[in-house]
């Protein structure tokens, strides 16, 4: 049997192996895991109550949860197999957004998670006149719960629905994160996403039988094509949170995952806690940990060692990179990281620490994939973001905008990609082009093809068209390299290049707390805050020398020529909840930022 609707993925492998922990989670401090079978029944149950609530093919249903579930999953196989589509929402946005994507695609029901999501989605209730009522995953009292929805009637009618719906049908509605703006929703069907499923199919380093861990938000196409991936191959699946993820009593020590999705932030954030670890150590062991990691500088994918660097990398392996694997479970055999650039250090680090990392590349409007670096022998080239997957087409455009030699959009056409933005006919012909006759969808990444191992074509990213940054003498700047290169120094956390309609290139940089501590002390100057830190003449001349060190890497037009430390750390929500700097996919919100720091930005190109 081969699917062309997603719903099918979950009988596929009841059909050829079947699962007794098919899905699973921590709940109260238990693990609790559904067979397939189970799955599938309460499945069916969910498409027997919708069904009996009076909901219809194209009525809309909206999920959201702070953490993933397999409730969440069993939701929504229980509408796609009736023709129900599934808005899955952030679940970090405000009740404001909430108004205006339920108000948009005119959901009829809600299902949340727990923390302060009931309340949220409650506070844009009575603005939102299509919304009946709102359930919750878990019991609460005085709240509707989701297995209300349950009924064991009309399972002939399920099957009739479910036999009827067209591949080519509406499966989702995904309202994009944006950096600005309302958000649009990008219709998905299932021929879309069931075509993403079997490009990465025989991808996948792993099989039947065996855990992949799911973290990143479900309601993220990267994340949900991925967990419909695993269902397809009989991959056990383990939801947790990214709060409980490390240490010796952390998910990932408990799951012991041979396969995970991530993006590069919380990658970073594993590679500072290592880093810093390796601070805090002293004499023989502290030296050996910085030996070893020195080792990872010329590794590359096809490098193979032998003679005296091979005993180097045999020893380095054992004394160190053995714990480093060990404190993500011991059985890791591959990483995907996606959502943004994963800097080039941050790959080849981990993946000399044989814990192998590779990037792909999609958008929400390509149900993402559209190339996926392989852990086969010249599968995959750091630095890019692999070969196209297959019944993908890409295409370099240099014909509209000022590009360097071999650059241009990313042009993209294949089954994947969308029907359109959810009622924005115009939108949508905004982002597609006619060529021969033919629409291709425009990225509004810029990239190039490049030749990688065994002859095949690479896609590298090289910036984002509509982020380039124009200077007062018209050169444009690519911003997006810069600060993949800086971030890739342990006292960088994060960075944004500024200098739109200026004569130079600055920056703003948010230094990594730790790492400066640790700095401050070995310098002997002590460590109060990182408030005062910034302000100190030594820390901003250290910060300097991180500048000196990566600029000659850039041209001259691109290398910052000033700086500002700024205090806090960028995230999507800020502990009052209120929205970040970053959206939900860990992407700058350069608009916001520059907003933020306008007087910072303002001081440096205000003459003196």
């Amino acid at each position: 049997m081969k699917p062309s609707r997603i719903f099918e993925f979950i009988y596929v492998q009841k059909d050829k192996y079947p699962q007794e922990r098919a899905f699973g989670h921590n709940l109260n401090g238990k693990w609790v895991y559904y067979s397939t079978d189970d799955i599938i029944n309460l499945a069916n149950k969910v498409s027997c109550g919708l069904l009996k609530m009076g909901l219809q093919p194209g009525d809309k249903v909206a999920t959201v949860v702070y953490k993933n579930r397999p409730e969440w999953t069993i939701m929504d196989l229980g509408m796609l197999q009736i023709g129900v589509i599934n808005v899955p929402v952030y679940p970090t946005i405000s009740s404001n957004d909430y108004e205006y994507i339920f108000n948009d695609s005119e959901v009829k029901y809600c299902v949340v998670g727990d923390g302060d999501l009931y309340d949220k989605v409650q506070a844009a209730n009575p603005k939102v006149s299509s919304l009946q009522d709102v359930y919750t995953f878990d019991r609460t009292e005085g709240r509707l719960y989701w297995e209300d929805i349950f009924s064991d009637e009309g399972l002939d009618e399920v099957e009739k629905i479910k036999q009827s719906i067209d591949p080519e049908s509406m499966a989702t509605i995904i309202y994009t994160s944006g950096t600005t703006g309302n958000p649009k929703g990008v219709m998905l069907s299932h021929r879309n996403i069931v075509s993403n499923v079997e490009g990465v199919r025989e991808l996948m380093p792993i099989s039947a039988g065996e855990i992949a861990m799911s973290f990143l938000p479900i309601c993220h196409i990267f994340e949900r094509t991925a967990a419909y991936s695993y269902a397809y191959l009989g991959i056990n699946v383990i939801f947790v949170g990214t709060n409980n993820l490390g240490g010796e009593d952390g998910d990932l020590r408990a799951v012991k995952p041979h396969f995970f999705t991530t993006v590069p932030r919380l990658l970073e954030k594993v590679y500072e806690k290592i880093y810093n670890k390796g601070l805090e150590l002293t004499g023989v062991k502290k030296s050996l940990f910085f030996w070893a990691l020195n080792l990872t500088d010329d590794y590359d994918y096809e490098k193979r060692y032998s003679g005296f660097r091979g005993i180097q990398q045999s020893l380095a392996d054992r004394l160190i990179f053995s714990k480093w694997r060990e404190a993500l479970g011991g059985n890791v055999r591959g990483i995907l990281t996606g959502a943004a650039a994963c800097p080039v250090k941050i790959a080849r680090v981990f993946s000399a620490a044989g814990i192998p990392i590779r990037e792909g590349y999609g958008l929400t409007e390509t149900s993402p994939g559209l190339t996926i670096n392989r852990y086969d022998p010249q599968g995959a080239m750091l630095g890019t973001v692999g070969p196209m997957l297959p019944q993908v087409e890409l295409k370099i455009d240099a014909t509209e905008g000022d590009y360097r030699e071999g650059e241009g959009e990313i042009l993209a056409k294949g089954p994947n990609i969308m029907m359109g933005y959810y009622k924005k006919p115009g939108k949508t012909a905004e982002v597609m082009k006619d060529i021969d006759g033919e629409p291709w969808f425009r990225t509004g990444d810029v990239g190039k093809l490049v030749k990688g191992p065994g002859g095949k074509h690479f896609l590298k990213i090289t910036d984002r068209k509509k982020e380039l940054l124009k200077t007062s003498g018209g050169k444009y700047v690519a911003p997006a390299p810069i600060e993949n290169k800086f971030k890739e120094d342990f006292l960088v956390e994060q960075m944004m290049v500024v200098g739109e309609k200026q004569k130079f290139v600055s920056a703003l940089i948010v230094p990594a707390e730790e790492a400066l501590k640790s700095w401050c002390e070995d310098c002997g100057m002590g460590y109060s805050s990182m408030r005062d830190a910034i302000q100190d003449p030594k820390v901003i001349s250290r910060f300097q020398q991180v500048v000196d060190h990566y600029n000659p890497e850039f041209s001259h037009i691109e290398q910052i020529k000033k700086f500002v430390l700024v205090d806090g750390t960028w995230e999507p929500t800020k502990t009052d909840g209120s929205p970040g700097e970053l959206t939900p996919t860990m992407k700058l919100k350069r608009r916001v930022i520059l907003e933020k720091y306008k007087s910072e930005i303002d001081s440096i190109y205000t003459p003196k």
